[in-house]
C-alpha cells in the first residue's frame, strides 16, 4: 500500500512542499512505496513554487480509506484533515504548530512536533546526511516553504535553524534569498483571480474559543491594498462563510509584509470586542491596523480573547 503525505485543507506552500519532500525521502532513500497528495488546491505561492522547480502538482484528495497508510505533515489538528482520519493507518505526524488534541491511531508512531517557523525546517534535520541526494528540485522547495513560514525571517516565529538552513540551502542553490522571496511574495499577492469566498478560507484555521467556533483567516500580502480594496464585499461575505462552515464568526488579518503589521477587518460590535479586547486596539471604524502582527500562530491565536 502507498503511504500518503499531507499536510492540513487549504494548503499553502508548507503544506504542499513538506509532502513533496517527505515522500520523496521515504520513497528514494527508505524504499517506503509513498506519495505526496494535497487536501485542497494550492494557494498562488505555493504554485509559483511548483512552476519555478519544476514540480509536479500533488494529487488533490478528497478523503481517504479506512486503514490507508499516512503520514501527516504541517499540522496535527483533526479538524483540518480528512474526516475519518482516526481510521487511518497513521505512521507519523511532523508538525511546528502547538498540540491540538483528538487524533487517534490505530497503532504506535513516531510524532515530532518542534518549535520553529517551518515543517521543512523539521524535515531537514530528520534528512540529515541524506540531503545530499536530494535533487535540487526538492532542496528548492524546501527553502521555498522556509522562506514562506518565516516571511524572509520577518515572523516572530523565525528560529536561528529556520535560518541557518535557509542560508545553507540558498547557497547550494545559488539563490539570492531577498530576490527570490520577492519573487515568492508578488505571487502571494496576486488574488486577483480568487472570490471574497475563496480568500477568506484561502489560509485560514478552525479554532473553538470560549464556546464560540471561529474561522481565523490570514492574508499575507506585499500589497495590502489589493486585498483592502475589496474590503465591503469580503466583509459581505464573512458571515456567508460562517454559516457555510459551521462557525459563529470569521475573523480576517490582513498581513502587511513589508511593514510587518497586521489589518484586521471590523464587520460588527462582536468583531470590534475581540479586537480590542485581544490587541488593546481602540477601534472607531471598520478596520484596524495592528502594529507588529505578523503571525497567526504566535501572535493572533494565542492572545484571542471572546
Amino acid at each position: 500500500m502507498t503511504t500518503l503525505v499531507f499536510g492540513h485543507k487549504s494548503p499553502d506552500t508548507d503544506s504542499t512542499g513538506s509532502p513533496i519532500i517527505w515522500a520523496w525521502y521515504l520513497k528514494q532513500i527508505k524504499g517506503i512505496d509513498a506519495a505526496p497528495a494535497l487536501l485542497g488546491e494550492p494557494n498562488t505561492e505555493a504554485l509559483f513554487m511548483l512552476d519555478h522547480w519544476k514540480l509536479d502538482k500533488p494529487r488533490i484528495i478528497d478523503g481517504i480509506e479506512d486503514g490507508q497508510k499516512v503520514v501527516i505533515v504541517d499540522t496535527n489538528n483533526p479538524a483540518e484533515l480528512p474526516a475519518n482520519i482516526n481510521n487511518a493507518d497513521i505512521q507519523a505526524i511532523i508538525d511546528h504548530h502547538r498540540l491540538v488534541g483528538g487524533i487517534e491511531t490505530l497503532a504506535p508512531l513516531h510524532v515530532v512536533i518542534e518549535p520553529v517557523a517551518c515543517t521543512a525546517t523539521i524535515l531537514y534535520k530528520l534528512i540529515g546526511d541524506d540531503i545530499a541526494q536530494m535533487p535540487t528540485e526538492i532542496k528548492g522547495a524546501m527553502l521555498t516553504c522556509i522562506l514562506s513560514d518565516t516571511l524572509e525571517f520577518r515572523s516572530p516565529t523565525t528560529t536561528q535553524e529556520d535560518k541557518a538552513i535557509a542560508y545553507s540551502l540558498a547557497e547550494g542553490l545559488g539563490v539570492e534569498i531577498s530576490d527570490y522571496a520577492a519573487q515568492m511574495f508578488a505571487a502571494k499577492s496576486d488574488v486577483s483571480a480568487f472570490s471574497e469566498i475563496e480568500l477568506l478560507r484561502m489560509d485560514s484555521k478552525e479554532l473553538e474559543l470560549d464556546g464560540k467556533q471561529l474561522r481565523v483567516s490570514v492574508l499575507e500580502t506585499t500589497s495590502p491594498a489589493s486585498i483592502l480594496d475589496r474590503k465591503d464585499a469580503l466583509m459581505t461575505a464573512m458571515p456567508v462563510v460562517a454559516a457555510q462552515d459551521g462557525a459563529d464568526l470569521v475573523l480576517l488579518f490582513v498581513v502587511d509584509i513589508l511593514n510587518e503589521e497586521a489589518t484586521m477587518l471590523i464587520p460588527n460590535d462582536l468583531t470590534k470586542a475581540i479586537a480590542e479586547k485581544s490587541f488593546g486596539a481602540s477601534v472607531s471604524g471598520d478596520t484596524v491596523i495592528l502594529p507588529g502582527i505578523m503571525s497567526r500562530k504566535k501572535q493572533i491565536i494565542p492572545n484571542l480573547k471572546v
